[in-house]
């Protein structure tokens, strides 16, 4: 997926990120927390997220640019890329 080691530790330790703060979330909600910490952590989780994401989308830009040969490639990830927005 990630040709780039140092983007895709980045990537990996994003979406542990996320993971945990999805654990919150789910231990949140199971012991009855308020409404507020919840709605904090699970803002957590998609703010991270959305920046593996953007994150992916960004490096796949990137290696695509310097292989011109690949169009539908570029399309398709100008595409993934709106889907994020």
């Amino acid at each position: 997926m990630l040709a780039d080691p140092v983007a895709q530790k980045k990537v990996l330790n994003r979406l542990r990120r996320a993971q945990g703060q999805l654990g919150a979330v789910i231990t949140a909600v199971e012991d009855g927390s308020h409404c507020r910490d919840v709605i904090h952590q699970l803002s957590a989780v998609s703010k991270a997220l959305d920046r593996a994401g953007f994150l992916i989308i960004s490096t796949a830009l990137r290696e695509c640019l310097e292989d011109d040969e690949d169009d539908v490639r570029t399309e398709e990830l100008e595409k993934l890329f709106l889907s994020m927005a």
